[in-house]
C-alpha cells in the first residue's frame, strides 16, 4: 500500500509538470499503477510473479519555468507483501510533494524527466508491527516521461522510489527500511488563460517582443513590423523605405562615415561627424570644400577660412606659437623673454631675474649659501620627544629665510629623521612634526607655501650606528635641500 501511494506521488507530479507551459500554469490529473515492496522479507521491484497491489491518486502542479515545475499528489490504495509463507497488507493515503527537473522543456512532445521530494503515508491498519500510523518517505526519487497529446492534455510514464524511514511496517526490524517503488500512467490536463501583456494578438509564451506599443503592427512572432528588412522597426525608423543601419535610425550611410545620407553634405566621401560627413585633410576643423588652405599643417589654429592664424603678428603661427597673443621671438616660439636668459617667460620661475636654463631661469645658488643652508639644517634641535624648537634654532630659521628670499624660484626640501628609541610608529610620526614645525615657520616669515616640502622619515634612513649615543644623535637630524 506505501508504494502505492508513494508511486501515485511522482506520477502525477510528472504528467502535470511536462504538460505545462507560460500560458498555462496549473495542470491537475488523474493517474493509478502498482506498488511493489522491497524489504526484511523480500525484494519484488521488477518481479511480475510477485505481490503487487494498485492505488490511484489526484495531483496539482505549478508551472515555475520550462525546465522547473513543483508538484502536490493525493494517492490513495493498497501495499504490503506476501510471500505465500509471511506478509502484510494495508490500506493507504498519501500526500507528497515533489520538484522536478524536465530534461528538455515542456515545449517538446516528448520530455523526460527526473525528480526529487518528500511524502508522507496514512496506514489504515496497523496490523499490531507498528503503533504510529504515519510513516515519511525521505526522500522520494524517480523519473519517467510525457507524451504531449494535445496543448492541454498529456500521457505520462514514470517509475518512483519510495525510501521510507519506516523498518517495522513489515512486521520485521533487522536493518533494512520498507521502501516501495511504484509503476504509474495516468493523464493530466493544463489550465490557464492565455496571457498577451502588449495586446499585440501573440500570447506572451510565443512573442518575441513582449513590450511592443499597443499601436504597432506586428508579424507573427510578436515583433514590429520592418518593411526594409534592415533591423529597425517601422515605427522607429527614419527611413522605412531604405535600408539601413541600426545606429541611423535605419536610414542609410553609402560611404559609412556615421552621417546618414539625407543629411551627409559629401554624401560620396568618407568624412567627419561633426563636419556633416565632410573630409578635413589638414585636421584644422574646416571641411574641405569651405577651406581656402585645404593643406595647413595637422594641428594648426585656423581662421575661418581654414588658414593659419598669427594673432600677435610675430612671424610665429598659432599653430606652433606657444603665446600666440604676445609677440615673442621664434627661438623661443613666440614667447617674450623679459629677463633675456633664454628662458621664456612662461618656463621662467624668475621671469624678472636674469637665471640660467640649467635652474629654469633662476640665477644660481652661491655656493656659501647652499654650504650655510646645509649647515642650518644640521644645527635645528627641538625638545625632547617634541616638536617645538629651541630657541637658537629660531634665530638659524630666520637666516634661513633671508637666504631663501634672494632666491624666488628657489624650492626648499625640508627631511626630518630620528633615532631607533621609541616604536617606528612614534618616531615617523615625531619627524613629520618636526618638518612641518619648520615649515611652519618659515611660512610665517614669509616664505611661500608652495616653495616648501616637508617629509618625516622616522628612523628608516640613519647615517650612523644606534648602538652607541654619539650615533643616534646623529641620527637625529633635520637635513635641508634646495633646487629649482
Amino acid at each position: 500500500m506505501k508504494k502505492l501511494v508513494l508511486f501515485s506521488i511522482c506520477l502525477a507530479t510528472t504528467l502535470l509538470s511536462n504538460a505545462q507551459t507560460e500560458d498555462h500554469k496549473w495542470n491537475f490529473g488523474l493517474h493509478g499503477g502498482i506498488i511493489q515492496y522491497h524489504g526484511d522479507l523480500g525484494r519484488d521491484w521488477y518481479k511480475t510473479d510477485q505481490t503487487m497491489y494498485g492505488f490511484a491518486g489526484i495531483s496539482a502542479t505549478r508551472f515555475m519555468s520550462k525546465y522547473f515545475d513543483i508538484n502536490m499528489t493525493f494517492n490513495r490504495g493498497t501495499l504490503g507483501f506476501n510471500s505465500g509463507v509471511t506478509g502484510y497488507k494495508s490500506d493507504f493515503s498519501a500526500l507528497s510533494v515533489n520538484l522536478r527537473l524536465n530534461l528538455l522543456s515542456s515545449d517538446y512532445y516528448i520530455s523526460p524527466y527526473v525528480f526529487g521530494g518528500v511524502g508522507a503515508i496514512l496506514f489504515d491498519n496497523q496490523l499490531n508491527f507498528h503503533d504510529e500510523k504515519i510513516d515519511y518517505a525521505l526522500p522520494t526519487a524517480g523519473a519517467g516521461i510525457n507524451i504531449k497529446l494535445s496543448p492541454v492534455l498529456m500521457l505520462n510514464i514514470q517509475e518512483t522510489f519510495l525510501f521510507t524511514d519506516n523498518d517495522q511496517r513489515d512486521g520485521v526490524e533487522t536493518g533494512k527500511n520498507d521502501d516501495y517503488l511504484m509503476h504509474s500512467a495516468g493523464i493530466t490536463f493544463n489550465f490557464g488563460d492565455r496571457k498577451d501583456a502588449d495586446q499585440d494578438g501573440v500570447s506572451d509564451r510565443n512573442d518575441l517582443c513582449p513590450d511592443t506599443p499597443s499601436d504597432v503592427g506586428v508579424d507573427k512572432k510578436g515583433c514590429p513590423e520592418d518593411k526594409d528588412n534592415d533591423g529597425v522597426a517601422d515605427y522607429l525608423d527614419n527611413c522605412p523605405d531604405l535600408a539601413g543601419t541600426v545606429l541611423l535610425r535605419g536610414c542609410p550611410d553609402k560611404d559609412n562615415d556615421g552621417v546618414a545620407d539625407k543629411e551627409d553634405r559629401c554624401p560620396d566621401i568618407f568624412g567627419v561627424v561633426a563636419l556633416k560627413g565632410c573630409p578635413d585633410t589638414d585636421q584644422d576643423g574646416v571641411a574641405d570644400i569651405d577651406d581656402k588652405c585645404p593643406n595647413t599643417k595637422p594641428g594648426s589654429k585656423v581662421d575661418a577660412t581654414g588658414c593659419a592664424m598669427d594673432n600677435d603678428k610675430d612671424g610665429v603661427m598659432n599653430d606652433v606659437d606657444k603665446c600666440p597673443d604676445v609677440a615673442g621671438p621664434s627661438s623661443l616660439n613666440g614667447c617674450p623673454d623679459t629677463d633675456s636668459d633664454g628662458v621664456a617667460d612662461i618656463d621662467d620661475k624668475c621671469p624678472t631675474i636674469k637665471g640660467t636654463m640649467a635652474n629654469k631661469g633662476c640665477p644660481e645658488i652661491a655656493k656659501q649659501d647652499a654650504i650655510r643652508i646645509t649647515y642650518i639644517g644640521s644645527k635645528l634641535f627641538f625638545e625632547n620627544n617634541s616638536d617645538k624648537l629651541k630657541v637658537a634654532s629660531l634665530t638659524l630659521l630666520d637666516e634661513l629665510t633671508l637666504i631663501l628670499n634672494k632666491y624666488e624660484g628657489a624650492q626648499l626640501f625640508i627631511d626630518g629623521h630620528t633615532d631607533n628609541v621609541g616604536s617606528d610608529d612614534f618616531n615617523m610620526v615625531l619627524s613629520q612634526k618636526r618638518t612641518n614645525a619648520v615649515r611652519s615657520y618659515l611660512i610665517e616669515k614669509g616664505i611661500a607655501e608652495n616653495r616648501l616640502t616637508a617629509t618625516g622619515f622616522g628612523e628608516s634612513k640613519p647615517v650612523a650606528t644606534n648602538e652607541t649615543s654619539l650615533g643616534r644623535s646623529k641620527n637625529r637630524r633635520v637635513e635641508l635641500k634646495t633646487n629649482y
